[in-house]
């Protein structure tokens, strides 16, 4: 009786990893112009959205803000050791692709505002436009 026992748990629990490895595709970003892998979806730091365009100074609004909630146009991730210019020691500078040396995006340890209005700190930036998503 314990054999029949041990494996409906075994069962259950490759059920379960089943459930949760289709729930959750593994989402990877690769630079644009050299395909290499920058980030993982375990590197993103998520933040909650801003307000959008409440959350910025009057000149910088642009036209109606009556579009619904904004859309991230970045992604802001861990520091990680492609970075060049975080083990350089630097404050604040450009993120560049190791492989090509495309601009992906820009850190600042100060912090940060994304496109949504959120103040993200410590920022790591990387630029959707700059880079390819693909699940596996």
């Amino acid at each position: 009786m314990s054999t029949q026992v041990a494996s409906t748990m075994e069962s259950e629990v490759s059920n379960q990893a089943d459930v949760e490895s289709e729930v959750k595709p593994q989402m990877i970003y690769r630079c644009k112009k050299c395909r290499r892998i920058v980030a993982s979806q375990d590197n993103i730091v998520s933040h909650e959205r801003g307000e959008g365009q409440k959350c910025f100074k009057w000149k910088k609004r642009t036209g109606d803000a009556t579009n619904g909630p904004p859309e991230c146009s970045s992604i802001f991730v861990e520091p990680m050791k492609w970075m060049q210019a975080v083990e350089e020691g630097n404050v604040e500078q450009k993120l560049q692709c190791i492989g090509c040396n495309a601009r992906l995006g820009s850190f600042n340890w100060a912090g940060m505002q994304c496109s949504c209005g959120a103040w993200v700190n410590p920022a790591f930036q990387l630029h959707k436009s700059r880079m390819d998503e693909c699940r596996f």
